[in-house]
């Protein structure tokens, strides 16, 4: 995605949020951008360049958007534990989600075009990464790919579970969260315990 400076990217927002509510009737299409720029006052030419590629470029704008406001709604999470972190971020994702569950399945399954494969694998990798950010992690060597990589498996886990259920509270989902980070911890565990013995 093209970098934009505060004030490009301040639009763009803009854009996003005046987009959202014309998804479900006109899908992420060239045509439901073109009315959220008019709705959001700007010019129709200014798709062109805060979208570059359309609909995609508009889906990659709004997970970018979404990192973000994840990240300050999460607000200060130093006074937990990682994994209570983790589910923190995950849960607030969710729940800002939650009024654009259309938006979000329609995002995933144009994402899931083998033509669109690299949209979709590059903006789950960003996302894992600003949950770890916004968890605290600060990790440089080869943990940092390996946490995400774990990170982003669980995401799209809970996030297909979510989208199944059509429940409104997501207190289910956050079950299947729990399991899934259970697991998680589990396999983490065994990894120390496997290279403990195999150094003794």
């Amino acid at each position: 995605m093209t970098d934009l400076d505060e004030t490009d990217r301040t639009a763009r927002d803009a854009a996003i949020r005046a987009i959202l509510p014309l998804v479900p009737e006109l899908g992420w299409t060239r045509r439901a951008i073109a009315a959220g720029l008019a709705e959001a006052g700007m010019p129709e030419d200014e798709a062109a360049f805060l979208f570059p590629r359309g609909p995609l470029s508009a889906i990659e704008a709004w997970l970018d958007l979404a990192d973000r406001e994840m990240a300050a709604e999460a607000g200060d999470l130093s006074g937990l534990r990682i994994p209570d972190r983790i589910r923190t971020l995950v849960a607030t994702r969710l729940r800002q989600a939650t009024p654009h569950k259309d938006a979000v399945r329609q995002a995933l399954a144009l994402q899931s075009l083998p033509w669109n494969a690299a949209s979709g694998l590059r903006t789950a990798a960003r996302t894992a990464s600003a949950m770890w950010y916004a968890a605290g992690d600060k990790s440089a060597d080869f943990s940092w790919y390996t946490r995400r990589a774990s990170l982003a498996a669980v995401y799209g886990a809970t996030l297909a579970f979510w989208l199944r259920d059509d429940q409104e509270d997501i207190g289910p989902t956050l079950d299947f969260l729990d399991r899934r980070l259970a697991g998680l911890a589990r396999l983490g565990r065994c990894r120390k315990r496997a290279g403990a013995a195999k150094a003794a």
